[in-house]
């Protein structure tokens, strides 16, 4: 506990009602659409903090809310079976990340986080929906894998190319929503063994992830409730337009 008010304390008051507040509005976010919780917090607390440590704050967050979304549907067997190349290509790619680049505190990995994030943003904005076929997924799951985890160990984003290769794999929503939480936990915990290893994940960080894990919650409450009154199309559209500005700003004054 006194690692944790230290932690909060050296942030002071204002750069915790920044990390309250983010973390509130990417659990939103995630509890209307299903994602976007680290894309968020990373975008958000990118403009204020170091990237490895505001990856540090979102791991108890990402995870506990993406094994909550992982435990719905029953079709965990089958995806397994299926996204397994990926998902084992994601925690390779990363640790290959984290030993080549890693996640420092120069402007460059500032400026690649709004890169990934406006990135994320336009794929969502503008590319078609498109399919890939059974001897596509062969070789392109195993390569977005092996992308999807650099980028994470670099910025803490790893919704690219991830989400697009699931979305256009023709699953049903409920495989669709387990396969992205499958996806974003073993995200998470490559994210978190890199931190760990570069030692950006110590005791202070895992508790004060662990607070931040209160008002995502409640977000996701919130989300919840919202999706069922506000149009779906309609918040996620300006949720890639905030991402775009916010990436933007991140990739051109980036410090």
């Amino acid at each position: 506990m006194t690692t944790l008010l230290a932690f909060y304390q050296t942030l002071g008051p204002a750069l915790t009602v920044l990390v309250i507040g983010t973390f509130l509005l990417a659990g939103t976010v995630k509890g209307v659409i299903g994602l976007g919780l680290p894309t968020v917090a990373m975008g958000m607390l990118g403009l204020a903090m170091l990237p490895a440590q505001a990856a540090a704050l979102l791991i108890i967050p990402s995870t506990v809310t993406n094994l909550w979304q992982l435990a719905l549907g029953g079709h965990l067997g089958t995806l397994l079976k299926r996204l397994w190349p990926m998902l084992l290509l994601i925690f390779l790619g990363a640790g290959l990340g984290t030993l080549w680049l890693g996640m420092d505190a120069g402007p460059r990995v500032v400026r690649a986080l709004g890169g990934a994030l406006l990135l994320y943003a336009v794929s969502g904005l503008c590319l078609p929906t498109f399919q890939v076929g059974p001897r596509t997924e062969r070789w392109l799951g195993p390569l977005c894998g092996l992308i999807t985890g650099l980028i994470t160990a670099v910025t803490g984003v790893f919704v690219i190319p991830a989400v697009p290769y699931l979305q256009a794999l023709g699953l049903s929503r409920d495989q669709l929503v387990q396969a992205l939480g499958l996806s974003f936990s073993v995200s998470t915990l490559a994210l978190a063994a890199g931190l760990a290893w570069r030692g950006a994940l110590g005791g202070g960080e895992v508790g004060a992830s662990l607070l931040a894990l209160v008002p995502a919650l409640l977000g996701m409450w919130l989300g919840q409730a919202l999706r069922q009154r506000i149009s779906a199309l309609w918040f996620k559209r300006v949720f890639f337009t905030g991402m775009a500005l916010l990436g933007g700003h991140l990739l051109l004054s980036g410090q």
